[in-house]
């Protein structure tokens, strides 16, 4: 179906239609649209190149998908405004992806494309050459670092080969850099290219991929891979982008939207550490790098490789139904390898520490801390930056809250007011009283990492003391001694490897408000401890006393595939993702009961709700139905829709054709959805 027009435009002879997909984000136009093509763009007009376009009155960007020799609209046809460029960007096989995308997550194709082709930079067009240089063939790499494992070098001869394996990789910790993780990719997409065929691997951060692109510098040499990450400039980015279009390269590193690079022949993909946050997309339809990279391996046969310390519910589910092969070192090479880990206040020294085994830095951990500290660097953990991040009432622990919005109150540095860190609102000037209990002392309920690095410091005088934490996080540190306080995903790599690693408040970590938490605090643990030197002290502290917690029984075994087996098979018989897969739809109750009624689910689907958001203590946004006084009301509701995996795609066609019937009808009231909302659990 075209757009009409008044006015009559000559076709051109050889198709002279073109199938644009405009760039909008309402759902019933998440289609192609028709265009005739005037004589002076024909031959600019090609398959994937941008364009303007007329469209309900306003002039719209889109991409030539199709050229056709005769229109499917019967109407008269509006012309092409222009060609933006003839730079043919979206390709079809990026094309098909981001439908499978937009598909997979109940989205619009106009949502998944802002994300996959980078804004159009013409000096970086006009200044990259067109045509590639001659290709160079590359020898296959010593499998090196995969000989630690007894399938990998089976895993390599197949990528060789030219096929498709697809792995769950468990990297093994404290390895040399000529060994560890950056490497072993390295090897993996040098034994893709020398098949033939293009890489495509992706990493949680910049620092990730700051030292994967060390690993193939040196094992490639220079020019031979590019970068594509969120801190690029527009032209920077954009000319990465282009040379992999064209075909300058083959290889491409990179943060969460290289996974849609125009890759050409693609041969492998891969991606790190599965359960990262930083690989799942924040802005509609909030994919998983994951999902869309398994997406593309299954429609080009390229390899796949999942890799990290520990092991997501994700990848368990594919390791289980046989679609993912383990890729993992045998029992004693991963015995040598792996920190000692010991849990302070287990009883261990229990008549030497005392009640100071649960205090926020036991003595055992002070202990290994100055034993390490003779001969290298010692990190330490801390689940919260700031001061103190939490208070609560000295008498009953009530956590304190704000009086104008209920958010927490935080400490910001010694000797600073308490204030709140939603609102920023400082408590009152004649001081805190408790509204539980009336008592008006504080106390601290997470110490942050600025207080730790406080008391650390005062500990031990003469030691140099690092921060690494949001907004100035180091990527390395050197081999002299330093005690090194960081935050979750924000470790340096040390030179040479820690001497020691303490992880404190584990408790903060397991209590997480979320379904993943002993998943994610065995994640950020793992992490930590495989940057200590091989062999050396790793004290897991502040751990729940008197209850065996499986998330601190898998790091002492080093055993995160135990854990992940252990946590599905208990989600299957609860019901709860990844062992079914639920679709959430926010909203205000009435708009929610009229979406229901709506909406054509599948006959197995079971619906739960609508419920309030409050209850669940989750933040209630604007959008809903209009009150009265003219504003909106919150989308304060939320329903849950679950249906068995095999019921994906009928659950999100479901979901789109709902979208599209509610934005054909322009309701005033709004129904988000989102397919696989874990931040919900």
């Amino acid at each position: 179906m075209g757009e009409q027009s008044t006015t009559t435009t000559q076709r051109p002879a050889g198709r002279p239609v073109a199938a644009v997909v405009v760039e909008t984000p309402l759902a019933h136009l998440d289609r192609v649209f028709e265009y005739a093509v005037p004589d002076e763009l024909a031959d600019d007009a090609v398959p994937g190149a941008r364009v303007r376009v007329r469209f309900s009155g306003r002039e719209l960007d889109g991409f030539v998908v199709e050229r056709r020799e005769a229109p499917e609209h019967d109407g008269r046809l509006t012309p092409l405004r222009r060609v933006v460029s003839p730079e043919p960007v979206l390709t079809p096989e990026v094309l098909a992806l981001c439908r499978a995308v937009a598909d997979r997550y109940a989205g619009t194709l106009s949502d998944v494309l802002r994300l996959a082709v980078p804004k159009r930079h013409a000096t970086a067009e006009r200044n990259l050459a067109v045509e590639p240089p001659p290709r160079e063939e590359v020898a296959a790499p010593d499998p090196g670092p995969w000989t630690a494992y007894p399938a990998g070098p089976a895993w390599l001869r197949r990528v060789t080969a030219g096929e498709g394996p697809a792995a769950a990789w468990g990297a093994l910790p404290g390895r040399a850099p000529d060994a560890d993780w950056p490497q072993a990719l390295a090897v993996a997409v040098a034994t893709a290219q020398a098949a033939g065929r293009g890489a495509l691997v992706v990493v949680p951060d910049h620092r990730d991929v700051d030292r994967l692109d060390a690993a193939l510098t040196g094992l490639l040499g220079k020019g031979r891979h590019v970068r594509l990450t969120a801190d690029q400039g527009p032209q920077a980015r954009y000319t990465a982008w282009l040379k992999v279009l064209r075909g300058h390269v083959d290889v491409v590193i990179g943060t969460r939207a290289a996974a849609f690079a125009p890759v050409r022949d693609l041969g492998l993909v891969a991606w790190w550490d599965d359960g990262d946050d930083l690989l799942a997309e924040p802005r509609a339809p909030y994919h998983h790098v994951g999902v869309v990279l398994g997406l593309r391996a299954e429609a080009t046969g390229a390899a796949l490789l999942a890799g990290g310390f520990g092991r997501s519910l994700r990848v368990q589910v594919g390791v289980e139904s046989g679609a993912l092969v383990p890729v993992e070192a045998d029992a004693s090479t991963l015995r040598a390898a792996a920190p000692r880990v010991t849990i302070a206040g287990e009883g261990v020294d229990e008549e030497r520490d005392g009640p100071a085994a649960r205090a926020h830095l036991p003595s055992r951990a002070w202990r290994v801390a100055k034993d390490a500290l003779v001969d290298g660097p010692v990190l330490v953990q801390v689940p919260r930056r700031g001061y103190l991040p939490s208070l609560s009432c000295a008498e009953c622990r009530t956590p304190v809250r704000c009086t104008r919005c209920q958010g927490p109150v935080a400490l910001g540095a010694s000797g600073a007011a308490p204030t709140c860190r939603w609102c920023g609102l400082a408590l009152p000037a004649h001081g805190f009283e408790c509204g539980h209990c009336g008592s008006r002392r504080l106390r601290s309920s997470i110490t942050g990492a600025r207080r730790t690095a406080e008391e650390i410091g005062r500990a031990l005088p003469g030691v140099p003391v690092h921060t690494s934490g949001s907004g100035e996080v180091l990527a390395t540190v050197g081999r002299e001694p330093a005690l090194v306080i960081a935050t979750p995903g924000a470790e340096p790599v040390a030179e040479g490897g820690y001497t020691g690693v303490l992880l404190l408040d584990a408790w903060a970590s397991l209590d997480l408000p979320v379904l993943d938490a002993p998943i994610e605090a065995l994640r950020r643990w793992m992490s930590a401890a495989a940057l200590a030197r091989q062999g050396r002290a790793v004290v897991l502290c502040g751990a729940p006393e008197a209850v065996a917690l499986p998330a601190v029984e898998a790091l002492v075994r080093w055993d995160p595939a135990w854990l992940a087996e252990r946590e599905l098979l208990e989600r299957r018989e609860l019901g709860l993702p990844p062992a079914v897969r639920v679709a959430q739809l926010t909203g205000g109750r009435r708009a929610l009961e009229e979406a229901l009624g709506q909406a054509d689910l599948p006959a197995h689907a079971q619906v739960l709700g609508p419920v309030p958001l409050s209850q669940l203590g989750a933040p209630v946004r604007r959008g809903g139905q209009p009150d009265p006084d003219g504003e909106r009301a919150p989308a304060d509701h939320h329903v849950l829709v679950r249906v068995p995996p095999e019921g994906t795609l009928e659950l999100t066609r479901a979901l789109i054709a709902l979208k599209a019937f509610r934005s054909a009808r322009k309701e005033a009231a709004v129904v988000a959805v989102r397919v696989d909302p874990l931040d919900t659990f």
